[in-house]
């Protein structure tokens, strides 16, 4: 009697739209808190341990769901593939956040570099003001910078979840 395997590819999407609901939900907490322009590393950290957690808790599913067979490679697959998910929901929560809820976000950020950039004292007001307006003026190359980002950090979360679930015949 065959065994119907599971799918990686839907496992994927199902814990990506995990993920990526979680971080849209954390995302609309900062939000009505009034963090969501604070760069602090505070919540960069709890979105990892948020990314870690799902992703884990994904690829223990999939092995259990594999009558406990977990290949390196299926691990990888899945934390690429999940943080790709959930790297796009979370592009689509920040265009909404950036250009519906709070239109001055990117001049909020802008505002906040250039604040920062001032009190350390090491750019000329020229620098700090080209600083500013690219800022204003390529926002948008952000989104494919944070899909990279998220498709590396669920590289090496798949990497270390398959180095520790890995389990072959």
């Amino acid at each position: 009697m065959e065994q119907n395997q599971p799918k990686i590819g839907k496992f994927s999407l199902n814990y990506g739209l995990i993920l990526g609901g979680i971080s849209v939900v954390f995302g609309l907490m900062l939000y009505f808190v009034d963090a969501h322009t604070n760069q602090d590393s505070t919540s960069q950290i709890i979105g990892i341990v948020l990314a870690v957690a799902v992703i884990m808790w994904a690829i223990f599913n999939f092995r259990k769901a594999n009558s406990g067979l977990l290949s390196l490679g299926q691990a990888i697959k899945l934390g690429v593939l999940i943080s790709l998910y959930s790297g796009i929901i979370y592009i689509i929560w920040l265009i909404f956040l950036a250009h519906v809820l709070d239109t001055e976000f990117i001049a909020t950020i802008a505002e906040n570099n250039r604040a920062a950039a001032q009190e350390a004292g090491v750019m000329t007001a020229a620098q700090i003001d080209q600083q500013y307006e690219g800022t204003i003026n390529y926002f948008w190359f952000s989104y494919p910078v944070i899909l990279i980002i998220n498709v590396l950090i669920g590289l090496v979360i798949g990497l270390i979840g398959g180095l520790i679930f890995k389990k072959s015949q």
